[in-house]
């Protein structure tokens, strides 16, 4: 009987798939999750790029419609990745504040938010920040990569934020946190004012 038992193959297979299963699964399961850690990695990306690029598009002036406008657009990228209710947008207008000698720097002209996350604050500063002292006199950003604006002109300069989401919940590791930042100078725009003709509710930070 025990050599009957020791000669016995059946249900072999079965036996090294269910070793083998779970080593398998680990891995497909993975290749998954850092797919779509790189794609939300690259879509947050964009989002900062487009609105920085859409906002200084704007040659008209600026108005709190073309805000709508151009976070909407950013709403087409962010699609599936609920980023309303784990991210946090901050378009700011940098500006030369127009002081001479030692008040003279940057300020944040005015400063916009879209999406829920409202622990999320903008890193550099708020609206009004640098009006009148040179508290921004290197401009915004990280240190060694600061963005200034050249009298008479803005940089829209965007900070995106977001939670990453992963597929899969497993508890043992917190979800990353994607940051983004992008700038471009305005294009022609003679005011850098923002004016509300519609009266539409503020996007404020």
């Amino acid at each position: 009987m025990l050599k009957t038992l020791r000669q016995d193959t059946r249900g072999l297979a079965l036996i090294e798939f269910a070793f083998a299963a779970p080593i398998f699964l680990t891995l497909v399961l993975t290749g998954l999750e850092l797919s779509n850690l790189a794609l939300a990695n690259m879509r947050v990306s964009q989002m900062a790029m487009t609105v920085a690029d859409n906002a200084g598009r704007v040659n008209a002036g600026i108005d709190e419609a073309n805000i709508y406008e151009v976070f909407a657009g950013a709403a087409v990228i962010a699609k599936g990745l609920d980023f309303e209710s784990n991210g946090r947008m901050v378009l700011s207008s940098l500006e030369d504040n127009g002081r001479r000698n030692r008040g003279a720097g940057q300020m944040i002209g005015w400063q916009r938010c879209w999406g829920g996350d409202t622990s999320i604050e903008p890193a550099y500063g708020e609206e009004g920040d640098g009006r009148r002292d040179a508290s921004l006199a290197d401009g915004l950003g990280a240190e060694g990569r600061r963005i200034t604006a050249a009298p008479g002109t803005a940089v829209m300069f965007v900070e995106v934020t977001y939670d990453y989401q992963p597929l899969i919940s497993t508890g043992f590791f917190d979800p990353p946190r994607i940051r983004h930042e992008s700038a471009f100078n305005v294009r022609g725009r003679q005011n850098n004012r923002i004016s509300n003709t519609q009266r539409l509710a503020v996007m404020s930070c």
